[in-house]
């Protein structure tokens, strides 16, 4: 480690978020823009070079739904794939956003809104599917995993990571699963 070189380091910019509460995402960076999610599931989109905010999202999610999860209305950043930027919200939706506005191009609700269920995690992306989970164990709820087309944000496939109700088919992938565990017990 160079000293000379760290002690000459200093912050070039910052950006100040519209938020106290728990602030738990890493931002990414893709052509020279920092995508960041905040409390509430927002998102920003900042020159990297020069901390200008070039646009931010807000999807309004609801006061009532923190009490869904344990540890604050968090939200662990944002995926990028093809010029759209995808993020999970708190209260269940799986949003993607144009890269160059923010503006929304689809949202599809990933559980029911009445459930014990929330999402604080990131997205992943990849083969043309967005892959997102859930949280609400604690609560009774049922996991699972969900893949989503990423052009149109319609479902392709779930897998529960939890088992159902013996004998009552949910139409999951991960029933053939369960089925084959089932026949070996």
């Amino acid at each position: 480690v160079n000293l000379e070189t760290v002690s000459r380091l200093k912050p070039a910019w910052s950006v100040d978020l519209d938020t106290y509460r728990g602030q738990e995402a890493t931002p990414i960076v893709v052509d020279g823009v920092a995508y960041v999610t905040t409390a509430w599931s927002k998102v920003y989109a900042v020159n990297a070079k020069t901390g200008q905010v070039l646009w931010q999202h807000d999807p309004k999610v609801p006061g009532p739904h923190a009490a869904k999860n344990c540890c604050d209305v968090v939200n662990r950043g944002a995926a990028v794939y093809r010029g759209k930027v995808y993020v999970a919200t708190f209260d269940g939706r799986l949003v993607a956003l144009d890269a160059a506005n923010g503006q929304v191009v689809w949202s599809q609700a990933t559980f029911d809104p009445d459930s014990m269920h929330a999402i604080s995690g990131a997205p992943r992306v990849g083969g043309g599917l967005v892959y997102i989970g859930n949280s609400g164990g604690e609560f009774g709820g049922r996991g699972y995993v969900s893949a989503y087309d990423a052009d149109t944000g319609k479902l392709a496939w779930r897998f529960f990571t939890v088992p159902g109700e013996p004998g009552k088919p949910d139409g999951a992938a991960s029933e053939s699963v369960a089925e084959s565990v089932e026949a070996v017990a």
